[in-house]
């Protein structure tokens, strides 16, 4: 039996928050951030499922680099939203 991934899980959750998040913020016509914000989140689950599937542990490590990379910038975007007060949300819930 295979047992669940815990951070490919997280990491899918996290961007379908960010998605619902990148509607609200084209709805407020915050187009530049949000689609920053949107590209960085789902790079993390994506490198995360690439990780997953690799077939070394060099490919292993290279791939889980790039999702930490891809999650401090996510980390960025958001805490530019927070600042800045473009739109005002609670984004300490994502």
């Amino acid at each position: 039996m295979k047992t669940e991934n815990k951070i490919v899980t997280l990491t899918f959750d996290f961007s379908i928050a960010i998605i619902g998040l990148y509607k609200t913020l084209l709805d407020q016509k915050e187009y530049v951030i949000c689609k920053q914000l949107l590209r960085s989140t789902t790079s993390i689950g994506a490198n995360v499922e690439e990780a997953n599937a690799a077939q070394t542990k060099k490919d292993f490590i290279a791939k889980m680099s790039i999702a930490s990379k891809e999650a401090r910038e996510t980390k960025y975007w958001l805490r530019l939203l927070d600042k800045s007060k473009l739109v005002p949300l609670d984004y300490s819930t994502f």
